[in-house]
């Protein structure tokens, strides 16, 4: 318990992988562990699309902004809210399924999320490294077509597994105190985001990317350059399209 405690708070993304491949049975003990994580209900609403094959992989490479990571793992895992296999199952069994509806994929990205998360932990258990890819939301209308999704199932993140190719600094992390709320939330005060925030603004690489964009401040090169108002407008209204394509919006 001490160890796998110890490998968490010591734990680094992975974006460069050695081109040792992972052997199936590896990859299964890995999955049958993180398909142990917690669910609604036990419905398990999720599914999980493994890409292996290279030219599989460049199809996707476009829809995760080209980030090397998608080619040069050995495993890409697709993560799906996934309310398909439960609705046949319930239609062949005389029952009437209700989950064409915004809760309803909610609760299967939920559940998709926590096995997710479940499996990275397995993998980085045994050696392996792993990194999420936030583009998943972003693209999820291509993810859909190159990977043949049938309604009722949506993309909710992608995870690159591989044997590390590098050992990165480990990033910063807000003090505990930054996310924790006893009992009740406790709103922040003025003083409370300059204490919050102070060792990540003084960060040496955080000054970096204030003088590589022109920006004041490391708060503006979030709003102005890396995730913009503009962007997660169009991207939420192309997830919204995507959600009532797949069947998730009859309310």
């Amino acid at each position: 318990m001490t160890i796998l405690s110890d490998s968490l708070l010591n734990r680094k993304t992975i974006r460069k992988y050695s081109p040792e491949n992972i052997d199936d049975e590896l990859l299964n003990e890995i999955l049958l562990k993180g398909c142990r994580a917690s669910t609604t209900g036990n419905m398990q609403v999720y599914s999980i699309i493994i890409t292996r094959d290279a030219v599989k992989k460049k199809e996707l490479a476009p829809y995760h902004f080209n980030q090397s990571m998608v080619t040069t793992a050995p495993v890409i895992l697709t993560f799906c809210a996934d309310f398909n296999r439960f609705n046949k199952w319930c239609t062949l069994r005389k029952a009437i399924p209700g989950y064409d509806n915004f809760l309803s994929f909610f609760t299967a990205a939920v559940d998709a999320l926590l096995v997710a998360q479940t499996v990275c932990i397995a993998a980085e258990e045994k050696g392996l490294g792993i990194c999420y890819l936030g583009t998943t939301t972003y693209m999820a209308h291509k993810i859909i077509e190159v990977l043949r999704l049938p309604k009722g199932v949506v993309p909710v993140t992608t995870v690159t597994l591989g044997w590390p190719g590098e050992d990165p600094e480990q990033v910063d992390r807000l003090p505990l105190e930054a996310v924790i709320h006893r009992e009740t939330y406790a709103d922040y005060s003025e003083s409370d985001i300059d204490r919050i925030y102070a060792e990540k603004e003084k960060r040496e690489d955080s000054g970096k990317f204030i003088r590589e964009n022109n920006k004041e401040t490391l708060a503006q090169v979030f709003t102005d350059i890396r995730y913009t108002a503009k962007d997660n407008i169009f991207f939420s209204r192309t997830l919204l399209k995507v959600l009532e394509d797949q069947g998730f919006m009859n309310q």
